[in-house]
């Protein structure tokens, strides 16, 4: 396993994020809750101030840093999809938590992080490039929740979309 571990930044909810992430996603569990040994700027002796957890194999560690610093789409979590039906239930149990909906298979949990939640026929279909690609993008463009159908429509189009 690497020595490195991605530290995400919370106000006081680290260990709920944890927990609903682990339920959420396979290869994903809380490890470890460790809490504060003193008062801290954000918290008191006693509080969770960080809680170890893998997300889909990744190490991380969640810290309850307070509200100085917050999420932000510059950083997101890309999740592959082979499936209709697994795209709808991440989507679906992020944005049925609190969560909100973005554009072109992003949205955000309820702590702020942000989520793309990608089917590989969409990877796919830009990766190949050309119409194929273009195709592809202007069905994905005015989407919210990919719609794997959908794409796979207009990458089968021949000619202009």
């Amino acid at each position: 396993m690497s020595a490195v571990k991605l530290c995400l930044w919370y106000n006081k909810d680290a260990e709920e994020a944890a927990h609903f992430y682990a339920a959420t996603f396979p290869d994903s569990h809380v490890d470890a809750v460790h809490r504060a040994p003193a008062d801290f700027p954000d918290g008191k002796a006693g509080d969770v101030l960080t809680v170890e957890f893998t997300l889909l194999g990744l190490a991380c560690i969640g810290l309850n840093g307070g509200p100085r610093f917050t999420h932000s789409e510059a950083f997101s979590f890309q999740v592959p999809t082979e499936t209709q039906e697994e795209t709808d239930r991440y989507w679906d149990a992020i944005i049925s938590s609190g969560g909100q909906e973005s554009r072109c298979g992003w949205c955000q949990d309820k702590w702020g992080l942000s989520w793309q939640i990608t089917p590989n026929a969409l990877t796919k279909a830009m990766a190949a490039g050309g119409d194929t690609a273009r195709r592809a993008f202007t069905a994905m463009m005015p989407m919210t929740k990919i719609d794997i159908a959908t794409i796979e429509r207009a990458v089968a189009e021949q000619g202009d979309v």
